[in-house]
């Protein structure tokens, strides 16, 4: 571990604002954009919303804001001072078809963006499977037939869809015949700021570290033991061979029963906000993501990658769609197969110091690609084309 000195973040969430004020901040700019969400959290409506507007910002006569729930009653003022309208990820409501319809019938055009394999029930099985929930339960089985099929009516009601990657932006394409393009999920200012601070940290003291590994797994929900068990064996016999790993499970997970013998180095930590977050990622030496591969996991974005690296932190992950493409084996992060796990992550507890040279690459990386400031340009042309 390194980060013995660094507090944690004060966090409040950044997005608590009036309709009022957050009308105002629409009509501020020549070209403007109005975003849709059911309801503001810190997962889907930050990566999908909060950032997009942040990176907005960055253009000159720009502006766009947010607004959600039955805020829509107000299209009457949303509608006229908007551009474009952008519809994330939300279920079909008769108010939400009225708002879409009238938006189009003024000319504005309406985007469906969408971040997960979720608007077409076809897959719901997949998803519920995935995710290790029941399918014989009538209550699971139905609330995602019917929530997938609630963003299948929204989707084909808009334009144009928008998605994090390209193997999303193909099933939807195939699935509706409808323009899609791609805008990656990415950091907000906050993060990279945060996160900056503990990279420098680690790298002013070179890294230094006390006698324990620690492997983190950053599971967010309890919804990821099937993730879990792609490394599980692995991880058995690695903490019977370094008595000095230690893993660190953070998030909603339940009990992990093969790991139970090794309790006293496990550390449990319960869900952090998104800035806390980056301090407890920072603050282990490898991030481990676990994945099964099957459409449902091939559509996830690379965030696990690059939340870890911004924080100088060396990821390993599953070699799904998303990682594939954002991690260069050896350079800036790790690649492993099912059954390449326990050789990977062996070989790093023995050479610690190779992740030196990876971390420094990982933050760059990170940086530089997944930056707000460096997704403007794209946003703006996908939403103005």
């Amino acid at each position: 571990m390194y980060l013995h000195n660094i507090p944690a973040v004060q966090y409040s969430d950044p997005w608590v604002n009036t309709f009022n004020q957050r009308l105002a901040l629409l009509q501020k700019g020549q070209k403007r954009i109005a975003y849709y969400y059911e309801k503001p959290d810190s997962s889907t409506f930050r990566y999908r919303i909060y950032n997009m507007i942040q990176s907005i910002g960055e253009a000159n006569n720009i502006s766009a804001s947010y607004f959600w729930g039955d805020e829509l009653k107000f299209m009457d003022k949303i509608i006229p001072n908007s551009d474009v309208i952008v519809i994330c990820r939300s279920r079909y409501t008769e108010q939400l078809s009225r708002f879409i319809t009238t938006a189009r019938s003024k000319g504005k055009k309406v985007f469906f963006d969408i971040d997960d394999l979720v608007f077409n029930p076809i897959f719901a099985h997949l998803v519920i499977d995935s995710l290790n929930e029941d399918i014989n339960n009538p209550v699971v089985a139905d609330f995602w037939f019917s929530y997938m099929g609630k963003q299948a009516a929204t989707l084909h009601l808009c334009d144009e869809a928008i998605v994090t990657n390209d193997y999303l932006a193909n099933l939807i394409n195939q699935y509706t015949g409808k323009k899609t393009s791609i805008i990656p999920n990415f950091l907000n200012k906050e993060q990279i700021e945060t996160s900056t601070k503990i990279f420098e940290a680690k790298k002013e003291n070179n890294f230094k570290r006390d006698e324990k590994f620690h492997l983190g797994y950053f599971s967010g929900s309890p919804t990821h033991a099937k993730d879990l068990d792609v490394v599980l064996d692995a991880l058995i016999l690695l903490m019977e061979k370094h008595p000095n790993i230690h893993l660190r499970i953070v998030g909603y997970m339940n009990s992990v029963k093969p790991l139970q013998k090794f309790a006293s180095r496990i550390e449990r930590i319960p869900l952090q906000d998104f800035l806390n977050l980056q301090r407890v990622i920072g603050d282990v030496e490898i991030n481990l993501v676990p994945l099964q591969n099957n459409e449902f996991t091939n559509c996830k974005s690379e965030l696990k990658y690059f939340e870890a690296g911004v924080s100088g932190t060396t990821t390993v992950a599953s070699p799904t769609y998303t990682y594939t493409n954002a991690i260069l084996e050896g350079k800036n992060g790790f690649l492993a197969k099912s059954y390449e796990w326990y050789d990977k992550i062996n070989s790093l507890v023995s050479q610690p110091d190779i992740l030196i040279k990876i971390a420094l690459e990982a933050h760059h990386a990170s940086v530089e690609k997944y930056s707000w400031k460096k997704q403007t340009e794209n946003i703006i042309n996908i939403l103005f084309s």
